[in-house]
């Protein structure tokens, strides 16, 4: 079933999901599943499951170093079929820009067609590590908005090289990210709406937003989307802080603010316990406001551990 759909029949009800990523090649799955079981009693509609950039490591040959492309947690449609089957849920495939062809997508879109996958989520994905720009694939898209195109044209039965008459089209529904503090390479907010707006245009159904710790911004975010002209399903995404370090990695990594009160409140703490239970407590409130004000769905960011989430969704759900 399409996210869209399962909106539609929550009736205005909040829904729960999460996203995971793939455990590092070589990592038995079953880590995986202990971790999503306890999530479970929370009848999360879809999952999301992340796909990582390739990067480069370096072998030593003959006292010579070798430079080659590797990925360090392959498998995301995979996971996803296998997530689907154990526990009958909708699953979610991040597709990226970033490390793949045209055609190694439309190869990627046709299996999880096969495999009755309904949702995609359509990201441009991050520069690898040794860029400090984005550069994209050599045959591959530079912008989410042209991924958007490819997989709306395929639900249309527009291929890349061929159009396929056929009674059996795919019918996607695409996801895409929002920045309620705009992305980090827009020049503006307004700006970085105008490609939302135009990502719709080409065929995106929901938005899920990049975390954010001030509900305000998110408020700000919807209301500014509406008024440019966006009407689909805005969800928010929410990750609880865990460890002190998230004070500098998260405004460093994602640029963005977090509250006076929640930097005081997690340099007062003496350990990452006392850290992760504040951050429970602080995603705890702000899923509450959010979940009043009639949010469609309540994304979180679990980052493979669910200790946390369950906690959270005990409180909200």
């Amino acid at each position: 079933m399409k996210v869209t759909e399962h909106i539609e029949n929550a009736k205005g009800n909040t829904l729960f999901s999460f996203e995971i990523i793939p455990p590092v090649k070589g990592r038995n799955i079953k880590e995986l599943y202990d971790n999503i079981d306890p999530l479970m009693e929370f009848n999360p509609p879809f999952i999301d499951v992340t796909t990582s950039r390739e990067e480069y490591i370096y072998i030593d040959k003959n006292g010579l170093l070798d430079k080659k492309l590797t990925r360090m947690r392959p498998g995301t449609v995979g996971i996803c079929a296998s997530i689907k089957h154990k526990y009958d849920v909708d699953t979610i495939p991040h597709v990226l820009c970033g490390g793949f062809t045209k055609e190694e997508t439309e190869y990627l879109l046709v299996d999880c067609h096969y495999l009755g996958i309904d949702n995609i989520m359509a990201l441009r994905g991050d520069a690898m590590k040794e860029e400090k720009y984005f550069e994209p694939s050599e045959g591959g898209h530079v912008y989410a908005s042209e991924l958007v195109e490819q997989i709306h044209n395929l639900n249309c039965g527009q291929y890349l090289h061929e159009v396929v008459e056929t009674d059996y089209c795919a019918d996607f529904c695409i996801g895409i990210a929002g920045y309620p503090e705009k992305h980090m390479e827009a020049p503006s907010l307004k700006s970085d709406l105008k490609w939302l707006k135009k990502k719709v245009e080409l065929g995106a159904h929901y938005v899920v937003t990049q975390m954010f710790f001030d509900n305000k911004k998110y408020f700000d975010f919807v209301k500014a989307a509406r008024e440019m002209g966006i009407n689909v399903p805005i969800i928010p995404g929410i990750k609880p802080i865990a460890v002190k370090r998230h004070l500098q990695l998260l405004p460093q990594v994602f640029r963005i603010d977090l509250p006076q009160d929640l930097i005081d409140a997690v340099e007062n703490c003496n350990d990452n316990k006392e850290v992760r239970q504040v951050g429970v407590e602080w995603a705890i409130a702000q899923s509450k406001e959010l979940k009043a004000a009639g949010v469609p769905v309540l994304h979180y960011y679990s980052m493979g551990k669910s200790d946390n989430i369950k906690a959270i969704a005990e409180a909200v759900f």
